[in-house]
């Protein structure tokens, strides 16, 4: 395929036509001027608009275009502006699709993953040991982290390198313990069943870390489930259920002495394109809407059939979490449970705080960074 290329036009109408597979497209005159990096437009420091593009002329044109050297180009515009650029960052920017994020592709996965996305922990890491992380729980939703150290609130200095810790109704740091009159299934010993954390809050929290201080218990598995994996292969076999989980919220809500949450998410959310963004799932908090029996049912029975995927031993991975371990996962996309255990063997105790979404893939987009990018590569291949 011929990689796209700019077409510089004199007659009738000055202009750039993009060549690229598929056809030929113009390059509106305002998509132009918003892209303009001059320093009468744009703040050098931040790199922001000293200007609202709604108030340019709507009918703005370009009055004309020259190569001022080799891929570098110049637009004058009808309002008299003058713009320079560069051809290939024109070509990315043409390039890229709406939605598109920059950031690596998911890779659905069942219980086959082999091996699991983990690495060693360093106290203070550095550029190399962050991106590597990053990318795998891009990639992954998740990724395990061992030799975290077994200390108080360590599990900060873990979610300050990717992200903001988040508050919630538990606490900036919770921890995860069998406790008398536990006010959530967490702090208990209790099984538990694949589920989302916080699907009532709005927004549900990004990213859950855990961190494993002591596990003296032979039971206490940690278990994952891909929701994405499970999502798809729940297209597969009945694409009417997954429609239904698509489109009808269910009531999800959390009661306590000093909080009421509640919010009305579907179970699988997509974005406008219809990709997948989200799933909510937790099965003791949910309550579904009222709706005319024959729809209720087959709503319910499209419920069964995620809940029966998201249980299935062909997509869940169990692995235990030894002192010093942390797992780092994406709330929205994964679904994290627990095997019971007996509190007489001894203690398991976890810490737990929650990020938001944004964060690794800030840090991912900054490590990318032309020159940064080639840096994390050279520590990568020593180390």
């Amino acid at each position: 395929m011929t990689a796209p290329q700019l077409e510089i036009l004199d007659q009738p109408q000055p202009g750039l036509r993009l060549h690229r597979a598929g056809g030929t497209l113009m390059l509106h005159p305002l998509w132009l001027r918003e892209r303009c990096r001059s320093v009468t437009s744009v703040d050098t420091r931040t790199g922001q608009r000293l200007y609202n593009p709604s108030d340019l002329d709507p009918a703005l044109a370009i009055s004309g275009v020259r190569r001022t050297g080799p891929g570098s180009l110049s637009v004058l515009f009808s309002d008299g502006h003058e713009s320079q650029f560069a051809e290939q960052d024109l070509l990315a920017e043409a390039a890229m699709a709406p939605g598109e994020d920059g950031l690596p592709a998911l890779t659905p996965w069942d219980a086959r993953l082999s091996p699991f996305p983990e690495t060693q922990w360093q106290d203070r890491p550095g550029d190399a040991l962050r991106f590597d992380i990053v990318e795998k729980f891009l990639r992954y939703g998740f990724v395990i982290l061992h030799g975290v150290p077994q200390r108080d609130q360590a599990i900060f200095e873990v979610a300050e390198s990717f992200g903001f810790v988040r508050d919630t109704n538990f606490g900036r740091l919770f921890n995860v313990r069998s406790v008398p009159d536990a006010n959530d299934l967490a702090y208990s010993s209790l099984a538990l069943d694949p589920h989302t954390d916080n699907p009532y809050r709005e927004p549900a929290p990004g990213i859950q870390l855990l961190h494993c201080l002591t596990n003296q218990t032979s039971g206490g598995l940690s278990t994952l489930v891909d929701g994405l994996a499970c999502v798809e292969a729940l297209r597969a076999q009945d694409p009417a259920a997954y429609d239904l989980l698509c489109r009808i919220p269910s009531r999800f809500i959390f009661k306590d002495v000093d909080a009421e949450h509640v919010a009305w998410q579907p179970h699988v959310k997509l974005d406008e394109k219809g990709v997948f963004q989200a799933i909510h799932f937790s099965p003791r908090l949910d309550f579904s809407p009222l709706l005319p029996a024959h729809e209720l049912q087959a709503f319910y029975d499209a419920r069964r059939q995620l809940d029966q995927l998201l249980k299935a031993a062909q997509f869940e991975i169990r692995f235990r979490l030894d002192d010093g371990d942390l797992v780092m996962f994406d709330n929205r996309r994964l679904l994290h449970g627990r095997t019971s255990f007996d509190t007489q063997e001894g203690i398991r105790h976890l810490q737990g705080c929650y990020i938001d979404s944004d964060g690794p893939r800030s840090l991912y987009r900054v490590l990318k960074r032309p020159g940064v990018l080639q840096g994390v590569s050279q520590k990568l291949a020593a180390e």
